[in-house]
């Protein structure tokens, strides 16, 4: 079936087999091999890296914060990033671990209620077994899953469930945690200890005396992303590496849309620029320079509408203005208020022309 895929229009009888939808191209945005990180973020990573010490990363969202820690995995030969997504009622534990206690409790009473009563209680369970049973409801979150990597299976075997691979051996880890500043006040600087040592306990287990730590050789690499929501602390800052991504400006960007997305992969350097991109770039920065917008366009917003022109049957060679209707009727993968959307109309209609009739959408 041809493009548009749903045409809202009223039809009688359901189609006749199921319409096949192409593979999503998002993941070109997301490929770790295409981040391009501009020199002042190679440096911080590097210094940060040498250090020991986390990398937190502040900049409008899209800037691409949370893509780096990809690309520095990748660079690194290391395995994906171990994610900890910050929420609004994260704790400091929840980085290392959590543990099912409505679901022991709930599986202890399920056990109570099946078994033949008994004039006695029974006898309390031996250590091992509390311990093997107190290791099926806990799960290992990104920190504490890194620091286990870091050592060798043998010597963590009485903290690993089942369910946790490891692969025997001692491995590093590229850990994010994401949007800091979305956890409670308290999160960073019940942090502080655990950060620089790298190590956390599991009394749950029966064994809280006994700390896991990585050795300083293999100790997790740290990375923190913050929208600047809220004012960290001076003692967690102390701490941490810190950089600032910008917006990018034109030839940056341009540099990443040519290594995000195949249609404008530069095949030789001297290779005249897209004129396509060109103008879509101008149209971006013309965008986000209106006064009053609630919400700027992002990076990832262009590189989305860029994929939405191309796959549409735009060419890098075209200019934009060839596109009025791809343009007008894409506008809502760059443009994400409806404020914004009456704003920004004037600099649509001056860049593309006016709006075609009709709902430009159900157009072919």
């Amino acid at each position: 079936m041809s493009f548009p895929f749903y045409k809202g229009t009223l039809q009688k009888e359901r189609p006749p087999q199921r319409v096949e939808l192409p593979a999503s191209r998002r993941a070109e945005q997301h490929r770790a091999a295409g981040y391009k990180a501009d020199p002042g973020l190679a440096n911080a990573v590097n210094v940060a890296l040498l250090l020991g010490q986390p990398l937190l990363l502040t900049g409008e969202p899209g800037t691409g914060k949370t893509r780096l820690a990809d690309s520095v995995a990748w660079e690194l030969g290391w395995d994906e990033p171990l994610v900890f997504e910050t929420k609004s009622t994260s704790s400091a534990r929840d980085l290392f671990y959590t543990y099912d206690t409505l679901g022991r409790f709930h599986d202890a009473q399920l056990r109570r209620d099946g078994a033949p009563a008994s004039p006695s209680p029974a006898p309390p369970p031996a250590a091992a077994d509390a311990h093997a049973e107190a290791l099926k409801y806990i799960s290992y979150n990104a920190l504490g899953a890194a620091i286990l990597l870091a050592k060798r299976r043998a010597n963590v075997e009485k903290w690993l469930p089942q369910s946790f691979a490891h692969p025997g051996d001692a491995r590093r880890s590229v850990v994010l945690i994401d949007e800091i500043d979305k956890a409670p006040r308290d999160f960073p600087n019940d942090l502080l200890n655990e950060v620089d040592t790298m190590f956390f306990r599991v009394p749950e287990l029966g064994i809280s005396n006994e700390k896991i730590e990585a050795d300083n050789d293999m100790r997790p690499v740290l990375i923190i992303t913050s929208n600047s929501e809220k004012h960290l602390p001076d003692a967690f800052l102390r701490r941490c590496v810190y950089y600032n991504i910008p917006f990018p400006i034109k030839n940056r960007l341009q540099e990443i849309v040519e290594s995000r997305i195949t249609e404008f992969y530069r095949q030789h350097p001297p290779q005249q620029n897209s004129p396509l991109l060109d103008d879509a770039l101008n149209f971006f920065y013309q965008l986000r320079a209106v006064d009053g917008l609630r919400k700027k366009p992002a990076t990832a917003e262009l590189l989305g509408w860029l994929l939405y022109l191309t796959q549409r049957g735009a060419t890098p060679g075209d200019r934009l203005g060839q596109h009025s209707k791809l343009v007008w009727e894409s506008i809502s993968a760059l443009v994400k208020d409806t404020d914004d959307l009456k704003l920004t109309e004037p600099t649509i209609t001056s860049a593309v022309g006016v709006k075609p009739d009709g709902p430009a959408s159900l157009q072919s």
